[in-house]
């Protein structure tokens, strides 16, 4: 304990984090993982939208958007109870590499020109195992940082790794850039993806076999059917708690379940926008760069928020912000987003990332303060299924209903609508409870 005295401001506290050899080796597993995982996404998207040997649609971003989230849905409340079983440096060690080996696989299927069914196979493979390495990243911590530095810990890896996955990502964009267009571009991103992962498992087998835990001998472990059994009966608790005991965390989840579900029609909505009205469709470069543009924009809101949102809610409260946020949307969304130009298209990415995670925040804020710690982990269990599974509904939905070169009123109306319904909502059922106090502080957005 002694490393803690005297550390009390955060620059002291990383300082004291980046003095731990063990906490560093975890952390550079982490932040190799998850830079892999940015060009992973991009070459996902590379695949998808920019292909000139295919003309994308609003279903087969669809398809992409459940690659990358329903293994969140379905596999993320049993990643617990598994990584409980599990040495999870074996978990951080083997499943980087089982990723090297699947994006080389994904990377042959590109080449040799595998129907996309084939290929989003194999890649919903790869982020089906990257759920277990996140959750064995979070699991791992208290095994590495003494009880003092926890909270400086959960708050400086998280985020590290956010950078690591953007930080990816934009180099991906880059490659991509300088690569011709084709098959061999979209394998050669792999690729890179694959050597991050490979990088990522070396670094895992710098940490001993037991060091990450779970300590054993405690107690017998449980038959696996048990153990997912229980977790099943526990996410029904959980949502049975949120609908007759913690009526302003129900209402909050229903509030950003909405507002991610509008958000999720606007960005489909952006991405064929990009593709096929503000760049010839021929021109794969042009499109890649308004792409790379508008997730920058709407990048710097998510970040813009977690500087705007404390002060926020010191005026008006917490559910009073996502009050206010939901409304913005409304209004934002109808004045910019008709316009179907770069320019307010590019706008309406950077605020609507701004409100969208202000939304985010104060559930987060909400549920932590409302909830009884002893639901609270199931509880943000149903909210991990809820926030990722309206974004792939989102997508299915945009698949029946726009055209593929983005131009839909509908959506654009229908979104507005949405937020504006959500917002009136939500804010009359604070009218039905006491309002949490002004000065329950946000906690900051997640990775």
């Amino acid at each position: 304990m002694s490393i803690t005295r005297g550390v009390s401001a955060p620059q002291g506290r990383v300082a004291a984090l980046l003095r731990l050899r063990d906490f560093r080796r975890l952390l550079g597993t982490r932040l190799l993982s998850q830079l892999s995982d940015g060009v992973f996404q991009v070459s996902l998207a590379s695949y998808v939208v920019f292909s000139p040997e295919r003309q994308p649609t609003p279903g087969a971003i669809a398809s992409a958007f459940a690659v990358l989230l329903l293994p969140f849905c379905l596999f993320g409340p049993f990643a617990g109870p598994l990584l409980d079983r599990w040495r999870r440096r074996q978990i951080l060690l083997y499943g980087n590499l089982l990723r090297l080996a699947l994006c080389l696989g994904t990377a042959a299927l590109v080449l040799i020109h595998v129907p996309t069914a084939a290929f989003f196979g194999a890649a919903l493979l790869v982020t089906g195992v990257n759920r277990f390495i996140l959750a064995g990243l979070s699991a791992a911590l208290p095994q590495v940082v003494e009880p003092a530095l926890l909270v400086g810990a959960n708050a400086v890896a998280p985020t590290l790794g956010t950078v690591a996955t953007t930080l990816g990502g934009g180099s991906a964009f880059l490659v991509r850039l300088v690569l011709p267009g084709g098959p061999q571009a979209n394998a050669a991103l792999l690729g890179l993806a694959a050597l991050g992962y490979g990088s990522a498992s070396l670094a895992a087998r710098t940490m001993g076999p037991d060091l990450l835990g779970p300590e054993r001998g405690r107690q017998a472990p449980q038959r696996l059917r048990t153990l997912l059994v229980e977790t099943t009966r526990g996410l029904v608790a959980g949502l049975r708690h949120l609908v007759h005991d913690c009526r302003p965390a129900s209402y909050a989840l229903a509030a950003v379940t909405a507002c991610r579900f509008s958000y999720g029609l606007l960005l489909v909505l952006l991405l064929m926008l990009c593709r096929n009205s503000f760049a010839p469709p021929g021109d794969q470069s042009a499109g890649i760069r308004w792409l790379g543009l508008a997730l920058a924009a709407s990048g710097a809101g998510f970040f813009s928020a977690a500087v705007i949102t404390p002060w926020a809610t010191r005026r008006v409260g917490v559910p009073g912000w996502l009050v206010c946020c939901a409304a913005l949307a409304a209004v934002l969304t109808a004045a910019l987003g008709l316009f179907f130009t770069p320019v307010p298209i590019i706008t309406a990415a950077y605020l609507l990332g701004l409100v969208s995670q202000g939304v985010k925040i104060s559930t987060d804020t909400l549920v932590q303060t409302s909830v009884e710690d002893a639901f609270r982990g199931r509880v943000f269990a149903v909210y991990d299924v809820l926030f990722n599974g309206a974004l792939v509904a989102a997508a299915a939905v945009t698949a029946l209903v726009m055209s593929p070169s983005g131009h839909s009123v509908a959506v654009v109306l229908g979104s507005s609508v949405l937020y504006a319904i959500t917002a009136l909502a939500y804010g009359l059922t604070l009218r039905q409870a006491p309002p949490v106090p002004h000065s329950a502080a946000p906690v900051p957005p997640d990775a």
